[in-house]
């Protein structure tokens, strides 16, 4: 059965949210599974990291802060912006190169829209920087027959352990691949599970050592992987979210009706399922009366 996440209002259940979660121990194995974590789903951002290692295979030299950027749905922060313009100078392009659709960054008081905002610009400028490496045609970078769009796809494939059930576009107009939860959990266990120096491992280390840099300083995705040092974890749109520790550990989470709001307790859920110290964080979207907060989103009941 799927688990169910309240909406409480002033002592009110106002509304409920369905949500699949599965989580695996340090083996691999099974430790909790709820709705139907077989079927195909979409991961939406929670791939990226999948396909950034299917960049680095292809010729993609990014570390540190601009290697977890290029895994980011970022907030359009000065310092991701920055990050993305680096990335493309060090393959020779400027923004004008990504498409991407244009957006404000997450700071409103930033009336300007252009594609370096837009939340997976880090990503774009590294299929371009994969580009260049490799001789490709720019203009065509996000059809899916591009030879970057093969090589990740046969990535993604290779690290789920599934066929593709189907592709599409996602909201960035990369495409995407739906796979299933079960497959996404098997894929992250590989990052920190590589050996040392390998691609897999480079991307863990990145992402976790710099975890505001695929995100943003003060989303619920940095404060979880802060409290819970060794933890990667990257969601995506559709209240998608996958996540690994560092000793294999590791679970998904899909909102069926893709409340982001609904996610965050069933993460904390699943972290918790598999004895990690997860704190109570507020979601995303705080339950508000008034301009102060009024109620809260909670599991109706503990997983068993």
């Amino acid at each position: 059965m799927s688990l169910v996440v309240e909406v409480v209002r002033s002592g009110f259940v106002e509304s409920r949210h369905q949500a699949r979660m599965l989580t695996v121990g340090p083996d691999g194995g099974p430790v909790e599974a709820h709705g139907a974590v077989h079927v195909p789903a979409s991961p939406r951002s929670s791939m990226k990291p999948l396909q950034v290692l299917g960049m680095l295979r292809g010729g993609l030299d990014l570390a540190g802060e601009l290697l977890a950027l290029a895994c980011a749905s970022h907030a359009g922060e000065p310092f991701h912006v920055e990050g993305v313009r680096k990335i493309l100078a060090g393959a020779g392009l400027d923004e004008s190169a990504l498409r991407c659709p244009e957006d404000h960054p997450e700071d409103r008081t930033v009336s300007e829209r252009a594609r370096v905002f837009m939340n997976c610009s880090g990503k774009h400028a590294a299929m371009l920087a994969t580009c260049v490496a490799n001789g490709w045609p720019l203009d065509t970078y996000l059809e899916v027959t591009h030879p970057l769009q093969r090589a990740i796809r046969a990535t993604v494939e290779e690290l789920t352990g599934e066929r593709t059930a189907a592709s599409g576009v996602d909201g960035c107009g990369a495409p995407l691949y739906f796979v299933s939860m079960l497959g996404m959990t098997r894929a992250f266990r590989a990052f920190p599970l590589g050996e040392a120096g390998s691609y897999e491992r480079r991307i863990f280390e990145a992402v976790t050592a710099y975890p505001e840099w695929t995100s943003g300083t003060s989303r619920v995705e940095v404060s979880l992987m802060r409290a819970v040092p060794g933890l990667m974890l990257k969601s995506g749109a559709e209240g998608f979210e996958v996540f690994v520790f560092e000793d294999g550990r590791a679970g998904a989470v899909k909102v069926e009706d893709g409340a982001q709001r609904a996610r965050t307790p069933v993460t904390v859920a699943a972290l918790r399922s598999l004895g990690l110290d997860a704190p109570s964080l507020p979601s995303s979207t705080p339950v508000l009366g008034g301009g102060r907060v009024v109620g809260e989103l909670r599991l109706a009941s503990s997983p068993a």
